[in-house]
């Protein structure tokens, strides 16, 4: 049994039926605590999805953490500079109209949340760190498109073949 402290109750409440199903855990609540009851490796997934809705990821990229490929991440922007400007920091890390976010997310297919001086990242684990990188980059000062090209350089490999296939002789 695991309970949790949750500001953002009604997103949990909405989809408490879909949580329940796809997670195989009993959801309680009781003001702002929630608790989740069943096995250990299904409570500890159901803590990293409500997490991740809590943190204002849509319910389908928050349930995106059930395959295992995909992991969350947290990064604390005051943890990376000494600016007392943090308004200015996020500012970056959006972007004019929302460009870099969205640039950031396209290069590495993740879903990139922000919420207070908070930066909330769901990806791929192989990209997990390119990332990370990349939006400390951009919280540290670097230019945006040095950011992207770090990105790029350090996107994984597309593996085509695993050594399965027979080799044809010809």
């Amino acid at each position: 049994m695991k309970t949790l402290i949750i500001n953002k109750l009604p997103r949990i409440i909405k989809n408490k039926r879909i949580l329940e199903r796809r997670l195989n855990i009993k959801i309680t609540n009781r003001g702002k605590e929630v608790t989740l009851t069943g096995t250990p490796e299904s409570e500890f997934l159901a803590e990293k999805v409500i997490d991740a809705l809590d943190f204002g990821f849509p319910l389908s990229h928050a349930l995106s953490i059930l395959d295992e490929e995909f992991v969350f991440e947290i990064i604390n922007i005051k943890s990376h500079t000494k600016r007392k400007d943090l308004k200015r920091v996020r500012a970056r890390i959006i972007g004019t109209q929302g460009k870099t976010l969205s640039t950031l997310t396209n290069l590495t297919n993740c879903y990139i949340e922000i919420k207070d001086n908070e930066v909330g990242i769901i990806c791929p684990a192989e990209t997990i760190k390119a990332t990370q990188e990349g939006i400390i980059s951009i919280i540290k000062g670097s230019k945006q498109s040095n950011v992207y090209s770090y990105i790029e350089r350090n996107q994984p490999a597309p593996i085509s073949d695993l050594g399965l296939r027979n080799k044809e002789t010809q």
